[in-house]
């Protein structure tokens, strides 16, 4: 048996060379590491949930949530059909004069047409053919013409009676506005629509008269 040979081997087994290998302790390393990791952790959990204890206590936690939905809140305007609200003076039928005119190739349209505004309530002035610059040339329904301070008064009563009707500021210095036919005509409106329109135009339009915050 060699003096290399391990005491109890039988000699079955033999280590061969001058130096026997060298024994090293496991290194603990990484279970020290480990072991802090887990330490800070704990630490940190404990140091958060003390925090939340003392919010809970001290209602801190509720006055950072009053102090954000109060901050996310929107403003409303609330619509008021009041004093405040806005109303045009918009006349009534009986002080608009109306000249109609007739555009078309079609005979009698004009006075027919005038008869028919004269029992609603309008007064009318001249009645007959269109002139050469708008006769045959007006394709819609009819042109509503008048002064430019009739656009937001007379013009806008008138075209209740006549659904799809251009309307057009000239250079007249007049009051009266003129109904010309074009091709496109078939009749006025009818009278209870017409009814309708001319009360929802008279009608007072809410306007925001306070701002209320919502959540």
């Amino acid at each position: 048996m060699s003096m290399l040979t391990p005491p109890g081997m039988g000699g079955k087994y033999r280590i061969t060379g001058d130096k026997y290998p060298r024994m090293r302790r496991p290194r603990r390393r990484g279970r020290l590491v480990a072991a802090l990791v887990a330490s800070v952790t704990a630490l940190g959990l404990v140091g958060w949930g003390t925090l939340q204890l003392i919010d809970v206590f001290t209602g801190g936690g509720d006055k950072a949530s009053a102090a954000g939905s109060k901050a996310d809140c929107a403003t409303k305007a609330s619509p008021s059909a009041s004093a405040s609200s806005s109303t045009t003076a918009y006349p009534k039928p009986a002080q608009i004069t109306v000249n109609v005119f007739n555009a078309t190739p079609r005979a009698g349209l004009a006075k027919k047409t005038a008869d028919e505004l004269k029992k609603r309530g309008f007064k009318i002035g001249d009645v007959g053919n269109a002139s050469a610059e708008f006769d045959k040339k007006v394709k819609g329904t009819g042109l509503l013409l008048g002064p430019t301070s009739a656009v937001s008064t007379s013009l806008p009563v008138l075209g209740t009676q006549l659904a799809g009707a251009e309307t057009r500021a000239d250079t007249r210095k007049g009051t009266d506005v003129d109904l010309i036919i074009g091709t496109g005509f078939k009749s006025l409106t009818a009278k209870a629509t017409a009814t309708k329109a001319l009360t929802k135009l008279g009608a007072p339009q809410p306007t925001p008269t306070s701002s209320k915050k919502s959540c």
